[in-house]
């Protein structure tokens, strides 16, 4: 077990600790973190060399999950990027279009393109339990990955638990409820292959 996850557990061990530094740290109301702890972002995110994050992104990412993006990557303008309850990860020579959002635990491999207004999540609201209210019953989260040299096409959405091969192209408008093997074109709501693409093994 290294240090955070030794720390994580200690919290978990710990209940009145962990309220009180969640307090200090994530303003409950907007569900962000604190204004300070904004301000000292760049101090505890990972920027890869030639990185850039637009001014307009929302970056939602408190200090005790792990945010991370890659040399040459850009997270475009009104994005929202939440690793509150996941890490983000993000490879390098990738591309984040202008207001997508994405909500942890989620990572993104190397020369990906997510073009406009996609929606990336791992978290779900639990809601099973009919005899409490939904906003009572918390939330579950399932790792997304989306593997290298991909293109999602505008207003996709990928949902909890999906993963995404190499090479692959996902259709504008596409939902994404199940994983995607390598090499092929899925399209539609729910998504499925529409087409098997030649893996060129020269590459």
């Amino acid at each position: 077990m290294n240090d955070k996850e030794a720390l994580r557990q200690g919290l978990k061990d710990n209940p009145r600790l962990k309220r009180w530094l969640d307090y200090l740290i994530m303003n409950q109301r907007d569900a962000r973190p604190r204004w300070y702890i904004r301000m000292l972002a760049p101090l505890y995110q990972h920027r890869g060399r030639g990185s850039k994050i637009y001014p307009s992104v929302r970056m939602d990412t408190p200090p005790y999950r792990k945010f991370s993006l890659g040399k040459r990557s850009v997270i475009e303008s009104y994005c929202c990027i939440n690793n509150a309850v996941g890490d983000v990860v993000i490879g390098d020579y990738t591309r984040i279009g202008i207001h997508n959002t994405i909500i942890g635990p989620v990572t993104i491999g190397s020369h990906v393109n997510l073009a406009q207004g996609i929606v990336v999540t791992a978290l779900n609201h639990n809601f099973e339990d009919t005899t409490l209210r939904i906003d009572e019953q918390g939330i579950s989260t399932q790792p997304v990955v989306i593997g290298d040299d991909v293109w999602v096409g505008a207003n996709a959405v990928i949902l909890p638990g999906v993963k995404i091969g190499k090479h692959v192209v996902v259709a504008a408008g596409a939902v994404v409820t199940k994983d995607v093997p390598d090499y092929c074109v899925v399209a539609g709501v729910p998504a499925r292959v529409v087409k098997k693409l030649e893996e060129n093994k020269e590459r």
